[in-house]
């Protein structure tokens, strides 16, 4: 399977469009590439059975944590507008950078 490469990087802050979490904004924690999933932080919240585990200090029970979300059913919130956008791309000097599609901003801290 090949990687597909997604706009969306760690830390951007999101919003859900599609799914039961729709609306919701969040900060992303991790990317997974090869699959094509996110995982943002409070959206898509499911309950894991969890086994006690002393080496590793881990308490036994069940333990609410994010799932992945698939790349598609996320859209980029624009830092300095404040809207969901899609991304487009500008060569500045010798680095490639991510802009805003709505207002030409810079998504690239």
């Amino acid at each position: 399977m090949s990687r597909l490469q997604t706009p969306i990087r760690r830390n951007d802050t999101v919003i859900v469009t599609a799914g039961k979490d729709s609306g919701k904004r969040g900060r992303v924690l991790k990317v997974l590439p090869e699959k094509n999933r996110l995982i943002v932080e409070g959206v898509n919240v499911i309950k894991r059975h969890t086994r006690p585990n002393p080496q590793r200090n881990i308490k036994g029970g069940i333990v609410e944590r994010e799932g992945a979300l698939h790349a598609s059913n996320v859209q980029l919130v624009c830092p300095e507008c404040g809207k969901m956008t899609r991304v487009g791309h500008r060569v500045d000097g010798d680095r490639k950078i991510r802009i805003c599609r709505k207002c030409d901003g810079v998504v690239d801290k």
